[in-house]
Parts: structure tokens; C-alpha cells; sequence
């Protein structure tokens, strides 16, 4: 059963108040919503206007029209302190905070509960454990953060906003700085803590191979176009993706969910072993062909394994190759 959205606007315009009373609207009539249990991956160039619908939907600069409803009330109403229990914000920026300890920038996350000057309970420390053992960086707690890669850094940011227990967490490019390693791991920790811990998790990113991996809903953000929202099939499925992402030398290619810098046109049939399927498929893209269904017209090519390939010409010759190195080669 759907949940009703933690994060509801309606009509919402975006921008900025320039001197003279005059306004800069960086996108309009924006009606989206975000839930409890999502995952919801805002997607967009740069320029787009990701940093400014997020610092607004915080609370950060005011909208210029329109309204924004957090947990059923406006957004207006919250105090500092309310919102710091509600919603966790993690930014983009690296962090400096390099003179203290993995545990001590964990419980900052406790401050809207104990005061700047309060005092850690047994409550609290339980918490800020829990928290760094979600992340998995349980073994790093006593260190520097300056001592930390920038993935651990990370970790330890989301961990700050766990320690808060706030249903909601928005991230404006939580993968910016990291390797691949360390964007995958990010990633799979958000979804985690969206479906273990019914966190509602907005996060804007340029990553989309894992952002249509990862995410439950995405939202599609350009200049001068209308707000598209939905699941990443129904996106691709529709054709949104091939609009969205459409730029001279660079098409999106919906069969393989990547951007490519044309859709190749040669057809080639593949069937077999699923992990070997996908792979060859790749490499046939890589080379200017596109994996198609089996036909007797074309080249197919049976992957019994990845060290047998049959390739069945049209003209009814047959070969097997032990590698996809060879596979290519044949063509």
C-alpha cells in the first residue's frame, strides 16, 4: 500500500529574489512528492537547478511561489529545531572536520535532542553506536576523519543524520567525490536504510546507471521543460529518457539503459546463459551492434557459456569460439 508523502509540493516555483524586487526563476510549476520507504533520485545537467530545489524543499532560501508540505504541514511552520528532528541533510561539500574523531562528529547528530552544550546519556551513546554500526565503519570509529577516504567520509555524514532519527534525509550529490567502489556502497546503504529503516531518502546525483539501478522514483530536471517524475522503466519505457537525455552526438539507448554516442543499427541475435547474454551484448554495443532477439536473417550467436559461443551465420555456417575476445573477432 502506498504511503502518503512526507514531501508534497504544490505549484512550487523555484529561484532567486534579485535587487529591485525582481525574481530569477530557475524552474516552475513543480508539483512532486516524495515517500516513506523510496529511494528518489533527482537527475539533471548542471545548471538544471538540483543544488536550488533542494536547498528549497530544506528551507534554505524561500520559494518564490507555490507551497511546500513536510510530514502534512507547511514547510514554513517548522522551527530550526523541529526540522532538525525531521529532516537530515547531508551536502555536498566535502567535509573539514578533520581535528576530531568518527565518534564525536557522529554525535553532533544528537545536538537538536541535547543542546549544544548538553550532555551525551546512555540513550544518546547507544544511538551514535547504532548509527556507525548502520554505515558499517564500526572498526574506524576512534579515528580522525582525517584520516578517512573520501567513501568513509561519506559514511560518517550519513551516520550524523542517522544519529539525528530523522524520517527523512536529503543529499544533494552524496556520490560526487567517490570511486566506484565507494558510489556503488553509497548507494546500497541508502536503499538499505529506505527499506530497513522506512527512511524517506531524496538524493540529487549525475550517476545514472545506478540511479536507475537504485531508485524507486526519479526525477528528470531541465531548463525550461516541465518536471518529469516516475519509476525508471515506466521512464525509459515512455520515452522520457530518449527526450531528457537527447543531445547532438549523444542518444539514450533504452535497451541497455546507458547513454551511448549513437544506437547502433546492425542487428545481431543473442540467446543463452543470461550473464553470459548480457555481457556479449555489451561488447556487441561497444562495437557498433545492437543485441536483438534470435532471427535466422542476421548473425546470432548461442551463449552456452562464456567459453563456448556459437555463432550461426545467415548463409547456415556455424562457428564456436571459447572467449568474447574471439567472438568479436569473428564478425
Amino acid at each position: 500500500m502506498k504511503s502518503s508523502p512526507v514531501i508534497e509540493t504544490s505549484n512550487l516555483s523555484i529561484g532567486y529574489l534579485l535587487k529591485g524586487g525582481h525574481r530569477k526563476v530557475v524552474h516552475d510549476s513543480l508539483d512532486i512528492q516524495v515517500h516513506t520507504g523510496e529511494v528518489t533520485c533527482l537527475l539533471g545537467l548542471n545548471g538544471a537547478g538540483k543544488s536550488t530545489l533542494l536547498r528549497t524543499l530544506c528551507g534554505f532560501q524561500p520559494p518564490l511561489a507555490g507551497t511546500i508540505q513536510l510530514m502534512g504541514k507547511p514547510l514554513e511552520s517548522y522551527s530550526q529545531n523541529v526540522f532538525s528532528l525531521t529532516v537530515g541533510v547531508v551536502l555536498t561539500e566535502k567535509t573539514n572536520a578533520g581535528g576530531i574523531t568518527v565518534y564525536e562528529l557522529v554525535s553532533l547528530g544528537r545536538h537538536p535532542y541535547t543542546g549544544f552544550f548538553g550532555q551525551l546519556k546512555k540513550e544518546d551513546h547507544l544511538i551514535i553506536e547504532e548509527s556507525i554500526e548502520a554505515v558499517g565503519i564500526s572498526h574506524k570509529k576512534q579515528n580522525y576523519v582525517s584520516e578517512l577516504s573520501d567513501g568513509e567520509r561519506q559514511k560518517v555524514m550519513i551516520a550524523k543524520t542517522l544519529a539525528q532519527q530523522c524520517p527523512i534525509i536529503i543529499l544533494d550529490e552524496p556520490t560526487a567525490f567517490l570511486d566506484v567502489t565507494s558510489r556503488i556502497e553509497t548507494m546500497v546503504l541508502l536503499r538499505q536504510l529506505a527499506t530497513q529503516q522506512q527512511k524517506a531518502i531524496l538524493l540529487s546525483t549525475h550517476d545514472l546507471d545506478l540511479a536507475i539501478q537504485m531508485g524507486d522514483r526519479l526525477w528528470l530536471q531541465e531548463k525550461q521543460r516541465p518536471m518529469v517524475c516516475g519509476t525508471p522503466e515506466d521512464l525509459i519505457l515512455s520515452g522520457s529518457f530518449e527526450s531528457f537525455f537527447k543531445k547532438e552526438g549523444i542518444v539514450f539507448d533504452p535497451s541497455t539503459g546507458k547513454l551511448n554516442t549513437t544506437i547502433p543499427e546492425t542487428p545481431i541475435g543473442v540467446e543463452g546463459d543470461f550473464l553470459t547474454s548480457y555481457w556479449v551484448g555489451n561488447a556487441l554495443v561497444r562495437k557498433g551492434y545492437r543485441p536483438s532477439p534470435v532471427n535466422k536473417q542476421h548473425i546470432n550467436i548461442n551463449c552456452l557459456s562464456p567459453k563456448q559461443l556459437i555463432i550461426s551465420y545467415p548463409e547456415q555456417k556455424q562457428k564456436e569460439v571459447n572467449s568474447i575476445e574471439s567472438l568479436l573477432l569473428s564478425l
